[in-house]
């Protein structure tokens, strides 16, 4: 005879099924819940956040970003590579200087919330 298992805290088997259609009508698709695990693995690393905690700051080039972190543009650069494919950074050109900065207001409310979070 087979028992079921039940989560922590459930006595018996009690499925809530308007719960569970609700829920399943706003889950989204697998492929874009994957990009969204995807997009977090990408604040997994801390010289990535360095990166983009000094350009919540301030627009700098690799150069600037560099010698803020104690690191090489080469190091710099490859990251900043990751940051945009990510569209978490955009940049601009001014003659032959690329300016960084964060890509949108989205990324600087990411950035402030998990400050904000950790600090409480």
């Amino acid at each position: 005879m087979h028992v079921p298992e039940y989560a922590p805290g459930c006595e018996k088997e009690c499925i809530h099924e308007e719960l569970i259609s609700t829920v399943t009508a706003e889950m989204p698709d697998e492929e874009l819940l994957y990009d969204l695990a995807e997009l977090y693995k990408v604040f997994g690393d801390s010289t990535r956040i360095k990166i983009l905690y000094v350009l919540f700051e301030s627009e700098l080039c690799v150069c600037d970003i560099a010698q803020l972190l104690g690191m090489t543009q080469s190091a710099i650069s490859h990251q900043l590579r990751v940051l945009k494919q990510s569209k978490l950074v955009k940049f601009r050109r001014e003659g032959k200087t690329v300016f960084y900065s964060l890509a949108d207001e989205h990324v600087r409310t990411i950035i402030g919330m998990g400050m904000e979070h950790l600090c409480e």
